[in-house]
C-alpha cells in the first residue's frame, strides 16, 4: 500500500514511517521543512513538501492507497494560539476528506483520551465513549463521519504520554524542565488524577493495524498503562532528577505547571480492551515508569513543548 502521512518526521511519525516502511507498505511523508524531508528521505520513505496552513498540498492523498494523519499545529497551542490550530486540523481533515470520497480507502487521523477527562465519566473511558462538540472533538467526530462518504476512516486517540527515546518535546519532557526550573518534583493535593500512558512504538503498531484492517467509523486507543497517579508520575520524575518530591495546593498550580496546570489534576483513566479485541494489538513495550527508570528522559536537559 501507498500511504501518505501528515507529520511524517514528529515524534509519532517518526515511528510510524519505519512501521509502515518494516511492514512492506510504501510511505509519502509530508514534509514541511529541509530538516524533516532529509529525515523522512534518510529512512527511505517518499517526500512531498507542504504544511496545514496549504490545503492544497494535502491533496497528494488521491493518488495514495491510504492516509495517516498525525499532523498537528502543537506550536500554535503552546504559543497560546488554540483556535488555529484546532481550525487548522479541521480543515486538512475536510481536504483529505474531499480527496478520499468514494474511493473505500482508509484515513487514520489522530485524537487524544484526555478530551474524554471532562466528560464526567464515572467509568474509565473507552472507545464507545463520544462527545457532541468541542476543540478537536469536532475534528474527531468529522472522520467518524467520513465513513458514509465511502471512506474507511478510524481514529485513534493518543493517551497523553506517549512516551520512549523519540518523545523529546512532550507531556514528560515538558514536566521534567519544570521540575529542573522550580527545583522539585510536584503534584497537586493527593496527586491521586490518573494518566493513562503508552509507548511511542506501541502506538505506531496500532496506526498501521488501523490502516489496514480498521472498519469504517472506528474509535480507537492507544493506550497501555490505563491509568497511573499523578503523584507516581511526579515521584518518578524526582528519583531521576534527584530532586526532592513535593504536593503544592490547587492554588499553586497555575503559577508551577503553566499551561499544563488543567491537565495535571485532569482524572483520565482509559481501556483499549475493546481497540486490542478488535484489531489484536497487544502493547508489548515497556509502561511508562519502567521507560522512566531507564534514564534515557534525564540524560540531556529536556526541551519544552512546541
Amino acid at each position: 500500500m501507498r500511504v501518505f502521512v501528515t507529520g511524517a518526521s514528529g515524534h509519532v511519525g517518526s515511528a510510524v514511517v519505519p512501521e509502515l516502511l518494516q511492514a512492506g507498505h510504501q510511505v509519502v511523508g509530508l514534509a514541511r521543512s529541509d530538516r524533516s524531508a532529509a529525515a523522512l528521505t534518510a529512512v527511505g520513505a517518499d517526500v512531498h513538501r507542504g504544511d496545514l496552513d496549504d490545503p492544497d498540498s494535502l491533496t497528494a492523498a488521491a493518488a495514495a492507497d491510504g492516509v495517516i494523519h498525525l499532523a498537528f499545529k502543537h506550536d500554535a497551542m503552546f504559543a497560546g494560539d488554540p483556535d488555529s490550530a484546532v481550525a487548522a486540523d479541521l480543515r486538512a481533515i475536510e481536504t483529505l476528506g474531499n480527496a478520499l470520497t468514494g474511493t473505500g480507502k482508509p484515513l487514520v487521523a489522530t485524537s487524544g483520551t484526555m478530551l474524554l477527562a471532562f466528560a464526567g465519566l464515572d467509568h474509565a473511558a473507552t472507545e464507545a465513549d463520544a462527545l457532541d462538540a468541542g476543540p478537536r472533538i469536532d475534528a474527531e467526530n468529522a472522520v467518524v463521519a467520513l465513513a458514509q462518504r465511502g471512506i474507511r476512516s478510524s481514529v485513534v486517540r493518543l493517551a497523553p504520554t506517549v512516551h520512549s527515546t523519540l518523545d523529546h518535546n512532550g507531556f514528560i519532557p515538558t514536566l521534567i524542565s519544570i521540575a529542573r526550573s522550580k527545583g522539585v518534583a510536584a503534584y497537586v493535593g493527593d496527586g491521586a488524577s490518573r494518566w493513562p500512558a503508552v509507548h511511542t512504538l506501541d502506538a505506531a503498531r496500532l496506526f498501521r493495524l488501523a490502516l489496514e484492517s480498521a472498519p469504517a467509523g472506528s474509535r480507537l486507543h492507544a493506550v497501555d498503562d490505563q491509568g497511573i497517579a499523578f503523584r507516581e508520575i511526579a515521584e518518578a520524575l524526582g528519583q531521576g532528577l534527584n530532586l526532592p518530591v513535593v504536593s503544592i495546593p490547587p492554588t499553586e498550580a497555575d503559577a508551577h505547571f503553566g499551561f499544563l496546570s488543567g491537565l495535571v489534576t485532569a482524572d483520565n483513566p482509559s481501556s483499549s480492551t475493546l481497540t486490542q479485541d478488535l484489531l489484536g494489538w497487544k502493547p508489548v513495550q515497556p509502561g511508562l515508569l519502567d521507560d522512566l527508570r531507564q534514564g534515557h528522559y534525564f540524560e540531556a536537559p529536556a526541551t519544552t513543548a512546541g
